[in-house]
This record gives structure tokens, sequence and C-alpha cells, in this order.
């Protein structure tokens, strides 16, 4: 039998020669396998389905003339030899007897694509949102601080600037809350005294005596008081005031400094107050005494310092006409206090030994005091004997009335009775006069070691039907040894 299809011999290799046709073949398949780059890989997807072991199949696309070709008749590509001059050789086979095939696009760019081909958002691309975790949190303490201009605020021909961020509202007509950038956003009914803090600064102006009296806080008193730094029942925490449940308690004694402001000399108290274990704060009082004008930061974040210095710092009372002094203030200004036998860290036995003192009231003013009342008392402290009822201090406590000793309640208790003086140690201090009077207090061994307060006081007479009235006021700490 013959070929069909005769070979030629004599190949470059060491097997027979291809044909023309397989030549082509060969060739168009190069060209195909040519375009085929990395690039234009891709893994395998992962499988659906259970995998099923199949044989390799290799798929070869083929251009459409050479798949003619192959169909008129059984293509090998190794035979048997045939004689050369049996059929003329054809033309040298070449692409261009079979054009090779366009490549076809993919969705993977080539490495010589533009950017914009390379995933840039076009026109209709949805902007990409970020995640709520995404988004840069603002520190409350710096927000609406950092940067910005302060505003000025005049109120009561009082003038102040408002640091950028801090916001003034209206307290009460004689009172402004300057709000700091952390306040609550909330509505609020009214920002009064008790809202104000722990998020705000106080300004207060006063611009008749009749606003001083009455039981007005604050005023020049509240500055030499021991609890002179508030009157509202809320605990200022920062982000959780509360009513406290036993009242409070200083931490220390209170830190009083005479500061220059806007080239006046002020009084400055400070105050560090507890409400219970683990909630403390700071109280801060400024008051310019002749003026009127005070300013209030209890509670406020440590964060917010420099804005209520800059607002301390800015005031300006030039255009504020002074109402002039209470008459309590008159009176804490005219009236002073000696305390002798007793001082500050002085030992107080509590084996029920005797310790005889004497107090010195003396009126230093232009003003007689018709009716003064003396009062002396020790307050709580951690050697206070625990009790159920009532936490007072144990043994006893005289005054000298004439030639005779009055007894007199060593401890506060939980009323007002240690006001009521007898009206026989009542006196009056004319400009310039001055009145003894001596005590004895003896401890009782419950008492426990520790710092007693000794509070030493001048007071309007009691009446109980009214608030005390308290005029002037000095404590002294003792220590109680066993």
């Amino acid at each position: 039998m013959t070929d069909k299809l005769p070979r030629r011999t004599g190949g470059d290799g060491d097997g027979p020669d291809e044909t023309p046709m397989e030549r082509l073949l060969r060739e168009a398949m190069t060209a195909r396998a040519s375009l085929v780059t990395a690039d234009g890989l891709r893994p395998a997807a992962p499988p659906k389905n259970r995998v099923r072991r199949l044989r390799p199949v290799y798929a070869v696309t083929v251009p459409l003339g050479l798949a003619a070709a192959m169909a008129l008749g059984v293509l090998t590509f190794h035979g048997e030899p045939v004689a050369q001059d049996q059929v003329p050789p054809p033309p040298a086979a070449t692409l261009t007897a079979a054009p090779s095939p366009t490549p076809e696009p993919t969705g993977t760019p080539s490495p010589t694509a533009s950017p914009t081909a390379q995933g840039a958002p076009t026109s209709d691309a949805e902007p990409e949102v970020p995640l709520a975790d995404d988004v840069p949190s603002t520190n409350p303490s710096t927000a609406n601080t950092a940067g910005g201009t302060a505003s000025s605020y005049t109120f009561r021909g009082v003038k102040f600037k408002v640091p950028a961020g801090w916001k003034a509202v209206p307290a009460s007509d004689s009172q402004v809350c300057v709000l700091s950038p952390g306040a609550p956003t909330e509505p609020q009914q009214g920002w009064t005294a008790a809202k104000c803090e722990p998020y705000g600064v106080l300004v207060v102006a006063y611009n008749s005596p009749s606003e001083l009296e009455g039981g007005a806080w604050p005023t020049m008193a509240d500055l030499t008081a021991e609890g002179g730094w508030g009157h509202q029942p809320n605990c200022p925490i920062w982000g959780r005031p509360y009513f406290p449940d036993n009242g409070y308690s200083s931490i220390g004694a209170p830190v009083r400094t005479k500061p220059t402001v806007a080239g006046k000399t002020v009084d400055k108290t400070q105050w560090s107050v507890t409400c219970k274990p683990g909630d403390t704060f700071t109280a801060q009082l400024w008051g310019m005494g002749t003026d009127q004008v005070f300013v209030v930061a209890n509670g406020l974040k440590s964060d917010y310092q420099s804005g209520l210095t800059a607002i301390v710092n800015s005031l300006d009372v030039s255009g504020h006409k002074s109402p002039g002094l209470s008459s309590a203030e008159q009176a804490a200004k005219d009236l002073t206090i000696t305390v002798d036998g007793i001082g500050a860290g002085q030992k107080v036995s509590n084996d029920g030994t005797p310790v005889t003192f004497t107090v010195t009231y003396r009126n230093s003013g232009q003003k007689t005091y018709a009716q003064l009342a003396p009062l002396v008392y020790t307050k709580e402290y951690a050697g206070t004997p625990p009790s159920e009822v009532l936490l007072m201090n144990k043994g006893k406590l005289e005054r000298q009335d004439g030639g005779t000793w009055t007894e007199a309640m060593l401890s506060m208790g939980g009323g007002t009775d240690y006001a009521m003086v007898n009206s026989k140690a009542w006196f009056s201090l004319a400009p310039g006069e001055s009145r003894k009077v001596t005590y004895r207090m003896a401890l009782d061994p419950v008492d426990g070691p520790g710092t007693m307060p000794v509070a030493v006081q001048l007071t309007l007479p009691y009446p109980a039907t009214a608030p005390l009235v308290v005029l002037k006021e000095q404590t002294v700490p003792v220590t109680v040894v066993k």
C-alpha cells in the first residue's frame, strides 16, 4: 500500500521530516502558545462539589483554515518515508498562509496597561464608605480648642474672653456658665449653677448689697470657710454627678493664694473634696472683694484648666460698679479671731485630762456689732467613735461665763443644737474692742488617735428659726493621742 499523503525524509532531527501540512500546524500552534503569558493565567476556582478523578485533557485552538484542511484526511506526524520526487514541494509555509488569531481581550490587564486601566474608579463608581472603626475619634478635651479665636463676653459690666470651643450661657441674673467643649450637648432647661458643675466655669457678678444677703453664694466669706467651695447637694464628678449619701469630706487643708488678675490682687481658695472612696474632685474659687466678682470651677476636668485660666486672666471689671460688701462680708473683714493654749498639731490626750485654751475676738472695723455669740466645737475625724446613729466625739467641753463653767456640746451631732449659745455668753464689740473667752476640753478614751479639727467661730445669735450666720471662722487641727 502506498500512503495517501507522501512524506519527505531527511529531516534535521533524528526522526523523519515533516510534511508541509504538519509544519503549518506546528507553526500555528507555536504562534498560539506564544500568546499565553504569566499575566493571563489565574488560579483554578476551588471545587464546589465532589471532585471526580478525570484524565487530563489538553485543548488547542486551531484556526478555521487549518480545521478545514484537517477535515480532508487523517493527519499523522510520524510515518513511513516516501519518494521525494513524487509530490512537488509546496511553497514554504508561513504565518501569512493562515493568519494567526487576534488575541482575545482578557479580564486581567497587561503589564503595559495604563494606570487608568488598572482599576481607577470611574465616574459612576460608588465612593468607599469607611467602617465605624475606621473613623478617627475626637478627643473631647481638645475638640474645638485647637486653633480658633476666643470671643469677648460682657456681663453686668464685667468682660472676659470665652475660649474657642467654649460657650457662655446665662445661669441666673447674677451668674453666667461658660461651658467647656466636653459639656453635654443634650437640651438643658437652663444652665443653673448646679448644672454648670462639673462641665463649666461659673462667673458671678453682684450689682447690689441685697443680692449678697440671704445665703447668697459665693461670697468673700466662702473663701475663708472650710466648706466654702459650694452649696449644691450634688457631687460634681465628671460624666456622672450624683447626690452623695454621706455628704462630703475635705482632703487636707484648703490652699489659699492671692494671685494677680487684671492688675488686681484677688483671693483664691482651692479645695480637694471627696464624696466617697474613689470619687474626688477639685474645687476652685476666685473672689474680687471690692468688685464682688467671683469665678467658680468645681469638678472641672483638668484638661480644661488652661481654658479656665484664660477666662480668669481675661477678667476686666473696669465697667462693673461695685455694690459694696454685704453685712456678713463686712463683718468677716472687721472681725478677727486669735486662739491661745492650743495650736495646729498640738497633742491632746484622750485620757480625760482637761486642756484649757482662750479665744480672743476683736473688732478692727468702724461698725459696732451689738450681739455676737462665741462658738467652739470639734468636728468628725478618723478617730471619731463609730456609731449607728450619730458620729460624735466623746468627752466634755466647757465655756467660762463670768465666774462659772457652762457645759457646751463637744460635737455637732446631727442637728444644730451645738450652735445654741446661752445668752449669758453673748457680747457686743465696738470699733477697736476685744473680748476673751476661756474654754476647757477633756477627751474620752474612746476617741481614737488622729487629727481632730477644733472649729472656732463668731456668729450671730442663733434663734433656731433661721439659718446660722457665721461671721468669722478659724480651724485648729490638734493631734489626739492615747
